[in-house]
C-alpha cells in the first residue's frame, strides 16, 4: 500500500517492519527492542527506516491517535471545515499571499498545532516508561502507518472484537468470546480510517506552510532535524484524504453490500432480471452511501454484465479497478486484492467486449489471456 502511494522507501521498508520490536497493537516481538537487535536491522533497513520502526514499536499508539489527536476535534464536522480551510491557506502559501491577521481562515492552524505542535508531541515509550519527544512529521507517518495498517488487516472479525455496534471503532469495547473468523464481512473501518487520513492531510498541508513560511523569512529550506528530508505523501483514497465517510452511512452501505452479494436476491441459481434488478438497486444504494471502495464497483459492473449494459459495466468496471489500484488493498477480504484485481481486468475486458458468459462453464473459463 505505501509503495503504490509513492511513498519514500524508508517508509515502505518501515511498513513491512512496523511491529518487529512489538508495538502498542502487537506483543510478538521478532527481535528483542535492544541496541544490539537495533544495529542488526539497521544493518539491514538502512537507518532511517530503522529509526521509524523503533518510534512505532515505542509510542502509546491508542493513547497518542485516538486520545489525543482523533479527540482534539469536537466533530468530523469540524475536521471537514478545516480541510476546507486549509487549501485556502495551502494555495496562499504556494502563491506567496500573506493573509492579515488570519482570523477564521486560519482557525484550522491553531488547533492543529494545539494538537500536535510544530515541536512535536511527547509521549511514554510504551516498554521503559521514559517520555520521549515524537517530532510531528514523525506523528504524521504514524497515523499513515495506523490506517494502511488498519484497512489492511480489519475485517468483521473485530468489530466483534471490540463491540464496533456504531461504526466509529474506537476499541473501546472488550469481547474474548467471537470465533474466528466470524462471518467475514468487510469490516466497519472506513469511518475511522477516512478521518484519520484526513487530519494526516491537515498535517501535510501545515508542514508545507510552516516550510514556505521560514523560508520566505529567510530560513533554510530543508530541516533535517525535523525530518524534512521524509516526504510526506498523501494517499489518493478518500479523493486524496478530504472526504470522510459518516459511521452510520459506512454501516448501511456495508450491509446492503452483503445483502447483494449474500442475501436472498444473489442466492439463486436462476437469477432472473427482477432478482438482478433488486441486486443493482441494494449495490447502488451502498454506493451512494460510500463510494470510495472498489469492490462494490465491480459487483456492480458485474451485474451490468449480466444485464447486457457493457457501457454502464465498463464504467463500473474502471472505476472499482481504479479504486482498488489506489487502495492496495480489498475491503472485503474473502478474496484477496490481488483476486479482486485480476476480477476487475476481466471485466473491463468483457465490458469492452460487449459480451458476458451465459453458462457455468463460461464464467469459469474465464481468463485475461490472449
Amino acid at each position: 500500500m505505501l509503495k503504490l502511494w509513492g511513498s519514500p522507501e524508508a517508509v515502505c521498508r518501515c511498513g513491512l517492519f512496523h511491529s518487529t520490536y512489538s508495538n502498542a497493537y502487537v506483543s510478538l516481538a521478532l527481535f528483542p527492542h535492544t541496541e544490539s537487535s537495533r544495529a542488526q536491522l539497521r544493518a539491514h533497513l538502512g537507518p532511517d527506516a530503522e529509526r521509524l520502526v523503533h518510534f512505532f514499536c515505542s509510542v502509546p499508539r491508542q493513547k497518542l491517535v485516538f486520545g489525543r489527536i482523533l479527540m482534539g476535534y469536537d466533530s468530523a464536522g469540524q475536521i471537514v471545515e478545516h480541510l476546507a480551510a486549509s487549501q485556502l491557506s495551502l494555495r496562499n502559501a504556494r502563491e506567496r499571499i500573506v493573509v492579515d491577521g488570519g482570523g477564521e481562515s486560519e482557525a484550522w492552524r491553531e488547533k492543529l498545532n494545539s494538537i500536535v505542535p510544530e515541536g512535536g508531541v511527547t509521549v511514554e515509550n510504551i516498554k521503559t516508561g521514559e517520555e520521549f519527544t515524537l517530532p510531528r512529521r514523525i506523528v504524521a507517518l504514524l497515523l499513515l502507518f495506523t490506517l494502511a495498517d488498519f484497512a489492511d488487516e480489519l475485517f468483521s472479525f473485530q468489530d466483534e472484537l471490540y463491540e464496533n455496534l456504531d461504526g466509529r471503532l474506537d476499541f473501546s469495547g472488550n469481547s474474548a468470546t467471537p470465533l474466528w473468523p466470524g462471518a467475514g464481512k468487510p469490516g466497519l473501518w472506513v469511518n475511522l480510517i477516512s478521518r484519520i487520513a484526513a487530519i494526516y492531510n491537515l498535517l501535510v498541508r501545515e508542514e508545507e506552510i510552516f516550510m514556505e513560511e521560514r523560508r520566505r523569512s529567510g530560513g533554510i529550506s530543508v530541516d533535517k532535524e525535523r525530518d524534512e528530508d521524509i516526504e510526506l505523501v498523501v494517499p489518493p483514497i478518500f479523493n486524496g484524504c478530504t472526504k470522510i465517510v459518516d459511521a452510520g452511512d459506512q454501516i448501511i452501505a456495508r450491509d446492503t453490500y452483503w445483502e447483494a452479494v449474500c442475501g436472498n436476491a444473489s442466492q439463486n441459481n436462476d437469477c432472473n432480471d427482477d432478482k438482478l434488478d433488486k441486486v443493482e438497486e441494494l449495490l447502488v444504494k451502498s454506493l451512494e452511501k460510500n463510494p470510495f471502495l472498489g469492490d462494490p464497483h465491480l459487483v456492480l459492473a458485474q451485474v451490468y454484465l449480466a444485464k447486457g449494459r457493457f457501457e454502464a459495466a465498463e464504467v463500473a468496471a474502471e472505476k472499482g479497478l481504479k479504486l482498488l489500484l489506489e487502495w492496495g488493498t480489498a475491503w472485503d477480504k474473502r478474496v484477496s486484492w490481488e483476486g479482486w484485481v485480476a476480477w476487475g481486468r476481466v471485466l473491463v475486458m468483457k465490458a469492452k467486449e460487449k459480451s458476458w458468459p451465459k453458462t457455468s462453464w463460461g464464467i469459469r473459463s474465464l481468463r485475461l489471456i490472449r
